[in-house]
């Protein structure tokens, strides 16, 4: 799946940009309702957006990814890591 540079740069505003189609808009509130979910409890409108748009077999995988990328992220807070490319530069 190809994505273009507009759609990967209005990720952040992606419920008021139009370059997002159903499909899209369905995965990205699921995406943050989960993500986010002690504050949002993961509502059943975003939950029925997610299943109108995807299959069951779908929706399990999407679970997982959020669910494995979430637990990385956490890791990464919990254990200070620093991506290599924000990492200054070493002296030769």
């Amino acid at each position: 799946m190809g994505l273009s540079e507009q759609w990967i740069n209005l990720m952040c505003v992606w419920r008021e940009s139009p370059v997002y189609d159903a499909r899209e808009r369905a995965l990205l509130g699921w995406v943050d309702a989960v993500t986010n979910i002690a504050q949002t409890g993961a509502p059943d409108a975003e939950y029925e957006a997610l299943k109108a748009q995807f299959s069951e077999e779908e929706m399990t995988n999407i679970a997982v990814a959020i669910g494995a990328i979430n637990i990385w992220n956490r890791l990464a807070v919990g254990l200070l890591s620093q991506h290599p490319i924000d990492k200054p530069a070493q002296a030769a």
